[in-house]
């Protein structure tokens, strides 16, 4: 298994999938132990209408931990057979060892303003444990 990461240069999860610095790849061992980490520089712009879903497919990456995240990248990464789990911020790195032992859930939310300046001020983005 696969898992992509939205980081920022201080190693946390981006707040805003199409904004971040770099994407972080994971590869998980089938005992659920992380046995490689890859750093992918992320193109700049809106994440919905970059390559970075077809670039992570070419990875195996099969699951994306975002924070904010809005419906087109939500579509486009969906289509690339990548399921997003939305609402997670911290350190890239302990996101993924919570994951791994079943902590995190998806928080349900996209970024309702995506169209408006890709700005979420209405809500915190945080794992749901």
């Amino acid at each position: 298994m696969k898992i992509a990461i939205p980081v920022k240069n201080d190693g946390s999860i981006d707040d805003h999938f199409g904004h971040c610095d770099y994407y972080k790849i994971f590869t998980i061992s089938q005992d659920n132990q992380i046995v490689n980490q890859e750093i992918i520089n992320a193109p700049q712009g809106c994440g919905c209408k970059s390559n970075i879903a077809s670039v992570l497919q070419e990875k195996g990456v099969t699951i994306m931990l975002a924070g904010g995240i809005g419906g087109g990248a939500i579509n486009v990464l969906g289509s690339a057979g990548i399921e997003v789990v939305r609402g997670c911020s911290g350190i890239a790195n302990q996101i993924v060892q919570e994951y791994l032992a079943g902590n995190v859930e998806d928080s349900g939310n996209s970024c309702a303003q995506h169209e408006l300046h890709h700005v979420d001020g209405e809500n915190e983005h945080i794992c749901q444990h």
